[in-house]
């Protein structure tokens, strides 16, 4: 029988004395059945769907190999800490627990040079993280149960001495699949299977070679959706489509005229592979020879890299130096440990989260919100942390911050071990970092490409990030206050020359990068003429010239007035040409800037500019605050567009949709590429006035939490053109007044308060204990209500008065800080690569007066900050004084 005991934890309750210790484990393990009978209906199996946490706690960065191991509730089956598995006890009164520990050594040589990894209890922790290599290191895996409170221990497996449900339970526990490996695989697509000619494929000796760019068809013109067929090498032209795009069949002829069944498509061949057809099992197939086959034609899939205009390697070699100079390659890094410090393991193309989030908690304010009162966030999660945002915001930044996943090796093993196996023994130890598993999946809940294993854009990743900030901050301190700013937005009718003005919120100013006004424009085409000729004879690319841009011209840029087209006039009541400029309404403590790197092809793909940018370290933006109308200014009429209804549904009460023809569809599919609903992008781009994808998302941002915010759009069968609406348009629905109206709230109160959360009630009533003072004003903001009714109901009568209704709009908007506009750079986020759905990301921090480079894990002293590589850069307001 396997070793079976029952003994009192040194762990969690002190040493126990030496004496009668034999005696009384017998005794205990006589009478296991006994003491497992109170817990019994707490322990469950877990079932389809549940998911086993054995590998990371819900609180922190702990886990089996962490020195107190890690310990999962048999009933809940959430892990935890050392530090955190009282907590849970308290709350949900869980006496029973299954606690892993797995202590990882060198492996011991002898003299035959070494043994196999040495496991104590074969089966355990088969899904645990390996940051360590096999071959230098031995394991040995624990597992008992232990209940709570007295801390009893039993150590398994114990199959003829535990009840029958006990046993199958750890069972199940112990080999339970890692929860994320579940969302990964639903990442995928569909399963694809190898292909059975894949082994055994005979390529032919022809001596052809294919070239890293200048792909054509062999049968026609073709230079897109090519296919390589690995039997002979030809090149050849895919399907074609419905939609015009595509080829003309001359890869599928060729397959019926030779028999060569597997082929792969040039343009997504990269070191993780590509897309192989086999036409004789008319699917899509794996290839695990692929490498080797590509090889035979002179292809190297180290160096590939997936392009959509059939230029692999011309893609990569352009952008090897763009590489070398974000990650300062060449530069001898010193490692820095401590509070601070941490890295970020970079879970395959989240990159763009661990920079992100590196920024984020630099920032004193977040740190205040989520580090400084973990204890509470701890205390108040729901029994779910795992999904609960604040918890996971809270365990993210304390891990980053603690220094506690950030020690230097000390300095007396580092004299005492010399050798390099002895020093890579400390490296998994102390420089792995840490995985962001579960905020991931956490953070990318129900968000289409977030939870995918996809490359993403880190601008749109921080502005989704915000979005979850400012909807989980309700009656507290909000983080987000320090990004947010006021923009003013004039819009000019061009042949009424009558303006409007407008604000709206934003959290990142979007800088565009003016290619037209690069200084060495000469370069640039003289660079172009070379690479198109290197194209056309099939050779090697010219070294590639990056367009030098000034920070002035940007700013210029920014100022510059933007056309408007299909702009509806109200003074003129029909669409006329107007343009638009945009202002600061305020400035915030902290600005994020995005250099507009990254834009759209004719066909949609998309492009990176390659651009070079002298960010300013220090920034005066001053000149660029909101002036509001001006003298001599005349304003456009307040009236909303008239909707055109079809004749058959004219006078008809209810809703009619909106013709297509009426939005912008470029902006909608512009939206629909960060994630957000269709449906959701087609009204924010309608309610925007089509006045472009910028301020349709500005929209997004404001009304993602209505309930109908993924509903088809639908209007009010107005055929004419009248007064604004937009304040009766804003009513909360009368179910969610009438709940708190039933709590004894008063109408107008809870109105306001609805108003002021989206028509969250829970948040709603939180802002109803926190704003005491507001009954006063929501009467008056009730009579403002009843009095724009009356106006709007009975031609000629006067409006209310504008400015005390600005006023009371003024308090219900978000909060915004203001301040003076000169800021200090103090980080930025670089990337790498030719598109945001590919490549890699990583960021500069200034701390101490020092800038620290955070690639993944690693992190160390920048000798270089490549300023002027930058996507996101963020800045600081620097004090009056």
């Amino acid at each position: 029988m396997l070793y079976f005991g029952l003994r009192q934890s040194p762990l969690l309750s002190g040493a126990c004395s030496s004496g009668g210790t034999g005696t009384r484990n017998a005794k205990m393990a006589a009478d296991l059945g006994e003491l497992l009978v109170p817990y019994m209906p707490t322990i469950r199996v877990p079932r389809t769907g549940d998911r086993v946490f054995n590998s990371e706690c819900a609180f922190s960065y702990d886990c089996p190999e962490s020195e107190g191991g890690l310990y999962v509730c048999m009933s809940t089956f959430l892990g935890f800490g050392r530090e955190h598995v009282e907590r849970h006890y308290r709350k949900t009164g869980q006496s029973v627990y299954m606690h892993l520990k797995r202590t990882v050594k060198e492996k011991s040589t002898g003299a035959a040079g070494g043994v196999a990894p040495r496991r104590r209890n074969g089966k355990v922790f088969l899904e645990l993280n390996r940051d360590f290599n096999g071959d230098d290191y031995e394991c040995d895996d624990e597992a008992k149960l232990v209940i709570f409170p007295e801390h009893h221990e039993i150590s398994l497996p114990n199959i003829e001495e535990l009840p029958a449900l006990v046993t199958i339970a750890c069972d199940a526990v112990l080999n339970a699949a890692s929860p994320y490996k579940k969302q990964e695989a639903v990442s995928w697509e569909d399963e694809i299977q190898v292909s059975r000619h894949a082994r055994g494929l005979q390529q032919k000796d022809n001596g052809v070679q294919i070239s890293p760019s200048g792909w054509k068809c062999s049968k026609c013109e073709m230079r897109e959706n090519l296919w390589l067929n690995l039997t002979d090498g030809e090149v050849h032209c895919g399907k074609w489509f419905c939609d015009g795009t595509g080829g003309n069949g001359h890869a599928l002829e060729h397959y019926r005229e030779t028999g060569f069944p597997l082929a792969v498509r040039l343009e997504t061949i990269t070191p993780d592979g590509a897309d192989v057809f086999s036409f004789d099992e008319e699917e899509a197939v794996l290839n695990p020879h692929l490498a080797n086959h590509l090889s035979h034609f002179g292809i190297d899939i180290l160096q590939a890299q997936k392009t959509q205009n059939g230029h692999m390697d011309n893609e990569m070699r352009p952008r090897a130096r763009e590489w070398e100079m974000i990650q300062e390659s060449g530069h001898k890094l010193k490692a820095v440990f401590g509070s601070g410090y941490t890295g970020i393991k970079n879970l395959g193309n989240s990159c763009y989260l661990g920079t992100t989030m590196q920024v984020l908690f630099s920032i004193p304010e977040f740190q205040r919100t989520y580090v400084g009162k973990f204890q509470r966030i701890y205390d108040y999660s729901p029994l779910d942390p795992t999904l609960d945002f604040s918890t996971q915001m809270a365990k993210l930044g304390r891990a980053l911050l603690s220094g506690q996943y950030s020690k230097p090796p000390m300095k007396c093993e580092l004299i005492e071990q010399v050798g390099r196996e002895e020093r890579k023994a400390l490296d998994w130890q102390q420089q792995k970092g840490i995985s962001p598993r579960m905020f991931k999946a956490m953070i990318s809940k129900d968000h289409p490409e977030l939870s995918s294993i996809r490359q993403q854009d880190a601008h749109e990743f921080f502005l989704h990030l915000m979005s979850l900030v400012e909807r989980n901050s309700v009656g507290s301190e909000n983080p987000c206050d320090v990004f947010r700013f006021l923009v003013e937005e004039r819009v000019q009718c061009c042949q009424s020359r009558k303006v409007r003005y407008g604000q709206r919120v934003d959290y990142c100013m979007r800088l565009p990068a003016p290619i037209q006004a690069a200084t060495n424009t000469e370069e640039l085409i003289a660079y172009e003429a070379q690479r198109r000729e290197a194209e056309e004879k099939m050779a090697a690319p010219p070294a590639p010239v990056r367009a030098r841009i000034p920070f002035t011209a940007c700013l210029q840029a920014f100022t510059e007035p933007e056309n408007v087209p299909d702009f509806w006039s109200s003074a003129l009541q029909a669409k006329s040409a107007g343009v638009k400029t945009c202002r600061f309404g305020s400035f915030p403590e902290y600005m994020a800037i995005q250099i507009k790197k990254f834009t759209f092809g004719v066909d949609w793909t998309p492009k990176k500019l390659d651009v070079s940018i002298d960010m300013p370290d220090t920034l005066e933006l001053s000149h660029l605050r909101a002036t509001g109308l001006q003298a001599g200014e005349m304003e456009l009429p307040d009236l909303t567009p008239p909707i055109v209804v079809p004749e058959n549904s004219r006078g008809n009460p209810v809703n009619n949709f909106l013709d297509s023809a009426d939005i912008d569809e470029s902006s909608v599919m512009m939206l629909a590429e960060m994630g957000f609903p269709p449906e959701a992008c087609r009204k924010a781009v309608y309610h925007t006035g089509n006045m472009g994808a910028e301020m349709a998302f500005s929209w997004i941002l404001a009304h993602m939490e209505e309930p109908d915010f993924a509903e088809p759009l639908a209007v009010h069968s107005f055929v004419e053109a009248g007064p604004s609406w937009s304040f009766m348009e804003q009513q909360p629905p009368e179910e969610s007044v009438a709940i708190l109206t039933s709590m004894g709230f008063p109408r107008a109160q809870t109105v306001l308060a609805l108003k002021a959360t989206n028509n969250n009630l829970e948040r709603a009533l939180d802002w109803i204990f926190t704003h005491p003072d507001s009954e006063e004003e929501s009467k008056a903001v009730s009579n403002m209500a009843d009095e724009e009714l009356n106006n709007n109901a009975v031609p000629g009568t006067e409006g209310h008065s504008d400015t005390a209704l600005s006023a009371t709009q003024a308090r219900l908007s978000p909060r915004v800080k203001d301040g003076p506009g000169r800021y200090e750079l103090f980080a930025f986020i670089s990337h790498m690569g030719s598109s945001t759905k590919s490549g890699h990301y990583v960021c500069h921090i200034k701390k101490e007066g020092r800038w620290i480079i955070y690639n993944d894990h690693k992190v160390c002293l920048s000798e270089k900050p490549p300023k002027d590589w930058g996507y996101l850069y963020f800045y600081h307001r620097l004090s009056s004084s």
